[in-house]
């Protein structure tokens, strides 16, 4: 059954309106329909997103979604220039500088949309490995005769 069904995020919002203009104006992103029982979303890659109201908005401690990006460094620092508040975090296995954290090679930050849902921006960890194993099979097969 799992393979025949389509798998989307839902993010809570006290302020609909609100969360529609801090989705605009971050990321540029309309809503592909707006119904009575909330905002849906596309992204580029076909992932949905359903944006609904409720009182409950913002009582999530635990990252709501996550945004997975090519170009971290630039991204992040559009956000930043667009008004967003990276997080700090000093936890067991995580600590954060400047709001961003290194595991693996990959970087992680995290911020809050304006409804308190927790959205972290990260580099593709899956893509970087499976770059760095393309490299080094590269670097076993290169021969040292030029």
């Amino acid at each position: 059954m799992t393979s025949q069904v389509e798998i989307y995020s839902v993010l809570p919002a006290k302020d609909l309106q609100r969360a529609r203009q801090f989705y605009s104006d971050a990321f540029g992103m309309e809503p592909d329909q707006d119904m009575p029982e909330g905002l849906i979303y596309r992204t580029a890659g076909g992932a949905m997103i359903l944006i609904y109201e409720t009182p409950f908005a913002g009582t999530n401690q635990a990252t709501a979604i996550g945004l997975v990006t090519d170009t971290f460094d630039t991204d992040m620092a559009d956000l930043r220039a667009k008004g967003v508040k990276f997080e700090e975090y000093d936890l067991p296995g995580l600590k954060t500088e400047n709001g961003v954290v290194e595991m693996e090679g990959a970087k992680g930050a995290w911020f809050k949309d304006t409804e308190g849902n927790i959205v972290s921006l990260s580099e593709d960890l899956f893509a970087l490995r499976a770059r760095s194993a393309a490299q080094s099979q590269r670097k076993e097969g290169a021969s040292d005769i030029d």
